[in-house]
């Protein structure tokens, strides 16, 4: 039990100090223990103490999870550089999630396939995953909750940072019908690189990732790409030849890192095995 304890405290010191994603970290801790990396870390630089740490995370209304309980998501492990934890508002469902992402400016084509196919797949049982973005990520869970669905937001900010504070409502109430993750302290705020970390933890959690409209240059398409080296399956689904949007998706297919996916049938055909 005290070693738990230990293992707990130093987890939220490391959390507290280091970078998502930093596979020197993550390296060290699979081959020293998270103990002597905290030792290690603490020789370098002043740590907070843990308790202080974890109140500020409950005051948050936020819950820290660690790869030492049995809520933790399995997914993360197979990551090279899984989180030293996350902090989690609401609570993760049993269920197989699948991920949906997308352009922030979509259009009323990309809309319209994020609504009916979270709907149809919310119908199948599965749980939604996303970001916080505005455009293809708010459409997913606002789809999947209208179906009294399950979703679940992974944020590149803290979670008590409201980014977008026009998505202040939906994040209450993924909370409450789903959950919120973040894998930095509660009032961190996001920083370009973060989303680009973030994404790997979107592609982790999810057993498939499906794209719908992303430009050439995308975080969508980085996320499909993480999930493809996670060996997850990757759908992505076509748009207008002439649609900058729809040339991530595109680019997905011929380089045939994503089956293509034109309907409903097409997308639980692939997914159901799993």
């Amino acid at each position: 039990m005290r070693d738990d304890h230990e293992i707990f405290e130093a987890r939220l010191q490391l959390f507290d100090r280091t970078l998502p994603g930093d596979k020197k970290i993550a390296q060290q801790i699979h081959e020293e223990g998270v103990l002597k990396t905290r030792d290690l870390l603490a020789e370098r630089t002043t740590l907070r103490d843990a308790m202080a740490i974890h109140e500020e995370i409950l005051n948050a209304k936020a819950r820290f999870i660690t790869p030492e309980m049995a809520t933790w998501p399995l997914g993360f492990n197979d990551l090279l550089a899984p989180p030293l934890g996350i902090t989690i508002r609401g609570t993760l469902p049993e269920q197989e999630s699948i991920a949906m992402v997308g352009t922030r400016n979509p259009s009323h084509y990309g809309l319209s396939i994020a609504r009916n196919l979270t709907a149809g797949l919310v119908d199948h049982g599965f749980v939604m995953v996303s970001g916080g973005a505005l455009g293809i990520d708010t459409e997913v869970h606002r789809s999947a909750l209208a179906a009294e669905g399950i979703t679940i937001a992974i944020i590149a900010s803290g979670v008590s940072i409201e980014y977008p504070a026009s998505n202040r409502r939906l994040f209450e109430e993924m909370s409450e019908r789903g959950a919120v993750i973040s894998e930095v302290m509660p009032d961190v705020t996001a920083r370009p690189e973060r989303f680009l970390t973030r994404n790997r933890l979107i592609a982790a959690i999810s057993r498939a990732t499906v794209v719908i409209e992303a430009a050439h240059r995308s975080g969508s398409l980085r996320t499909a790409r993480d999930a493809a080296e996670l060996l997850r399956p990757v759908m992505a689904v076509p748009g207008p030849i002439t649609s900058p949007t729809s040339e991530g998706c595109h680019r997905l297919i011929a380089d045939r890192t994503a089956e293509i996916v034109t309907s409903l049938s097409d997308l639980v055909e692939m997914v159901s095995p799993l």
